[in-house]
């Protein structure tokens, strides 16, 4: 997930990419980028992860061609990157459609991509396995990919354009946590990525595993505040004569 808010933007992903009975895949699906005095972005993925794989390696092999028509560190605004990864992304489900028909297998993938560029307002794009992407709003400040109904009605109930960078990465982390709860799907680590407004640099980036005392300490004062919360709500009628 990635969040837009007035003072800059909050990245949120798990790790696990496959799970079943016996076997589960952990892989990171943040990457960071970092060009100094020109733009910072972060992308994250979702989906096949040899397509997702696939359209990484293209925009590694893009940098460092100086001969390619268009890479990530190029372009005056950001939709125009977003537009870029939505290309390499149809490319490489194209090259690979007759054995996925063959197979009944689905090799979509979708993005978020998030950054900014100097100069101009940060911005995240969610980029739909068609190469089409849309851009988040002032009533709807935060995008999600993969598996997210979970944890969408946190981010839903407490998320604004003028929610602190702080506060809404602890949403994220609830939000996450209650998806890996519902949907052997989601795992951790957990990894968080935090961009200042005007602040073209590295992002705030920690991973957090089950033990990370962070993650534990959020979870665990969520867990309680969420108890204490129901206990709270008002008595029914035969409670309040008994």
């Amino acid at each position: 997930m990635a969040v837009s808010l007035n003072k800059g933007l909050v990245f949120a992903s798990d790790s696990r990419t496959n799970a079943g009975v016996d076997y589960v895949a952990t892989y990171s699906k943040m990457s960071r980028f970092v060009f100094e005095n020109n733009r910072t972005l972060v992308l994250l993925t979702s989906g096949s992860l040899a397509t997702s794989q696939a359209v990484l390696n293209a925009i590694d092999k893009d940098l460092k061609d100086p001969d390619a028509e268009f890479d990530i560190s190029q372009g005056d605004y950001l939709h125009e990157v977003a537009q870029y990864i939505g290309q390499l992304s149809q490319e490489e489900q194209k090259r690979h459609a007759d054995a996925m028909d063959k197979s009944k297998s689905n090799n979509e993938s979708s993005f978020i991509l998030g950054g900014q560029i100097a100069g101009q307002k940060s911005q995240i794009f969610l980029i739909y396995p068609q190469g089409n992407f849309i851009s988040a709003s002032a009533e709807t400040p935060f995008l999600q990919i993969g598996e997210n109904k979970y944890g969408k009605p946190i981010l839903d109930r407490f998320i604004t354009p003028t929610t602190s960078l702080e506060d809404a990465a602890r949403c994220a982390i609830v939000s996450l946590d209650s998806t890996i709860r519902s949907n052997i799907s989601v795992g951790p680590p957990i990894e968080l990525a935090i961009l200042r407004e005007n602040e073209i640099c590295e992002p705030y980036h920690n991973v957090m595993g089950p033990n990370n005392a962070m993650y534990k300490s959020v979870l665990k004062q969520w867990n309680e505040g969420l108890s204490n919360a129901i206990k709270r709500l008002p008595r029914f009628e035969w409670e309040k004569s008994g």
